[in-house]
């Protein structure tokens, strides 16, 4: 028995990165998933892997900077399995920007990848858990920078904030409906975005990783399956009535001073 028989699972955001580390670890738990992408190509060859190994997945094709995709998203797997048990909104936008230099056109982007489609794929999420009068959980991947962040994440830090408050009131909203709704704040994590960030952004070069691991506690960053064991345990019922939590997963610990 896995912690995710026969649960439907969508992860938006899927197709790489934290994203299809949870659908790996879903599909390892027993689920049926789904995972939404902008590209065919990584999420299609996900879908490859996860049914090579013997498990059951389906790509969804979909611009998550639409809100109206993002609602759509939710409407393509209850159309093929007849519901959603469960959904992980775990796309991210991480371009920068400071206080001084955002422009209107970048706060938006954030605010659309980040804020608005996890909210409107939970709505549709919810609804049709409500619809069904039955149970389900719900993930949002957000980040430790929530709490304050880099000046450089000036229009992410807004976002995901944003992204925060709203898991904790729409868990307030929908307990009595036993639907749970979890956060999780996760650290520097080492993915495929995350890469191209670094290298992009701050002139990383191939040995970042090695450099960024040796100045932090645990002498690591982030690993993707890590986290995905802890969201799957999240959306399972081994969590227990946990809702309207929003968890930091990281090695710095809020408040502390050195």
């Amino acid at each position: 028995m896995g912690l995710l028989d026969d649960r439907i699972v969508l992860v938006n955001g899927g197709s790489q990165g934290v994203g299809a580390a949870v659908a790996r670890a879903a599909v390892r738990e027993g689920a049926v998933v789904a995972v939404s992408g902008r590209r065919p190509e990584p999420g299609e060859a996900l879908v490859a892997e996860l049914a090579a190994a013997g498990g059951k997945a389906m790509f969804v094709r979909a611009d998550l900077a639409d809100a109206g995709q993002a609602t759509a998203c939710v409407a393509r797997v209850v159309e093929a399995y007849g519901r959603v048990d469960c959904l992980v909104n775990s796309a991210g936008l991480t371009s920068r920007g400071t206080l001084l230099d955002t422009t209107p056109e970048l706060f938006d982007q954030h605010i659309a990848i980040n804020l608005k489609a996890p909210f409107f794929a939970m709505q549709a999420a919810v609804a049709d858990m409500v619809r069904r009068a039955a149970p389900g959980t719900v993930v949002n991947v957000i980040t430790s920078s929530a709490h304050g962040g880099q000046p450089f994440l000036a229009p992410y830090v807004a976002a995901k904030a944003g992204l925060a408050g709203l898991t904790r009131n729409a868990a307030h909203a929908h307990r009595w409906d036993r639907i749970r709704i979890n956060g999780l704040n996760i650290g520097w994590t080492v993915t495929e975005g995350e890469d191209a960030t670094q290298r992009a952004f701050h002139g990383a070069g191939d040995d970042w990783r090695e450099q960024a691991a040796a100045r932090l506690p645990m002498g690591k960053l982030g690993q993707p399956d890590e986290i995905a064991d802890f969201v799957a345990l999240l959306l399972s019922d081994r969590s227990g009535v946990v809702t309207g939590s929003v968890i930091d997963w990281d090695q710095n610990v809020l408040g502390g001073l050195d």
